[in-house]
């Protein structure tokens, strides 16, 4: 079928060469996009509450570039924005392209609508949403591709960042003005991350633990909080039995969502696992754990699971 590109595609592929992000905040704006500034150098939100502040209000907006100028520009994606975006990235050992291409293949990445170079040599894939259908974030640590869609967001040109002692920009690389489509994001997942039985929720005696209540938990987390609620989420899984795999594809995109770095995440999940498997069985699992890391009260941790 061939979709009409989206808002965002669509402003970002007519973008001109030298644009402020306040302009085309602006401009996404007055067309129903909601946007919001981000930190150029660590990527996290400036907002209080990350993506989930991103407005159409033009003052607000104004607002948000007149106290930070050189703050970079992002869009929460899924229902939103109206896109979702596919980003493929090279961390350390693991090539995204390399796994980009035996998906490309396989047919599971045509119908992109835009393609952004990143900073860091990394490449984003933008798709249109499926209408009134749900398609929830999700990172292949293994792969080098993760997908963001409703509960993410992703940054967007003409923001920039510093990488070594030079500028890099997102750059628009090719507008798709022949046949786009919707992307099947649980295809893809499947393909690039084979793992029978994904499990929603898992028994834990009486009663069960939702998995992705937990980590839209940790997506709303604010500043001062983020990292003490990254670690006692992991360890409810951990504690639960999640595979740690399974944990970090859930709580990465959450706590990127809040504002955490990758590497950060990847670090906390990995230490709440360590933790809980390595604490004497006959203890309970607070006693393994610093004054500084003790759970979240017991009122919000019923709040959180119930």
């Amino acid at each position: 079928m061939n979709v009409r590109l989206s808002s965002c595609s669509a402003v970002l592929g007519q973008m001109p060469n030298q644009v402020s992000a306040f302009a085309v905040a602006s401009k996404l704006a007055s067309l129903g996009v909601p946007v919001f500034p981000v930190w150029s150098e660590s990527k996290r939100p400036v907002t209080r509450h990350g993506f989930h502040d991103a407005s159409t209000d033009a003052e607000q907006i104004e607002a948000w570039w007149s106290s930070t100028p050189e703050a970079s520009l992002a869009i929460p994606t899924g229902q939103a924005s109206g896109v979702v975006v596919v980003d493929i990235d090279v961390h350390g050992r693991v090539n995204g392209y390399d796994a980009a291409a035996r998906t490309e293949r396989a047919g599971l990445l045509s119908g992109w609508e835009l393609m952004v170079r990143t900073p860091s040599g990394g490449l984003h894939l933008y798709y249109p949403v499926i209408d009134a259908a749900e398609q929830r974030s999700w990172q292949s640590a293994s792969s080098g591709i993760d997908f963001r869609g409703d509960g993410g967001y992703i940054i967007i040109p003409p923001s920039s960042r510093m990488i070594g002692a030079r500028l890099e920009r997102y750059a628009v690389e090719r507008v798709n003005h022949g046949l786009t489509r919707s992307l099947d994001a649980d295809r893809l997942r499947e393909f690039l991350d084979p793992r029978p039985g994904r499990p929603r929720r898992v028994p834990t005696g009486d009663r069960g633990m939702d998995v992705g209540r937990l980590a839209a938990w940790v997506s709303r987390l604010q500043e001062g909080e983020r990292n003490h609620g990254l670690f006692w989420a992991a360890c409810k899984m951990a504690e639960n039995d999640i595979p740690s795999d399974t944990a970090l594809d859930a709580l990465a995109a959450a706590g990127g969502s809040a504002g955490l770095a990758e590497r950060e995440i990847m670090t906390t999940v990995r230490s709440a696992y360590r933790t809980v498997h390595g604490a004497p069985a006959r203890e309970p699992f607070t006693a393994a754990l610093s004054s500084t890391d003790r759970p979240p009260p017991t009122s919000t941790r019923a709040q959180v699971l119930s």
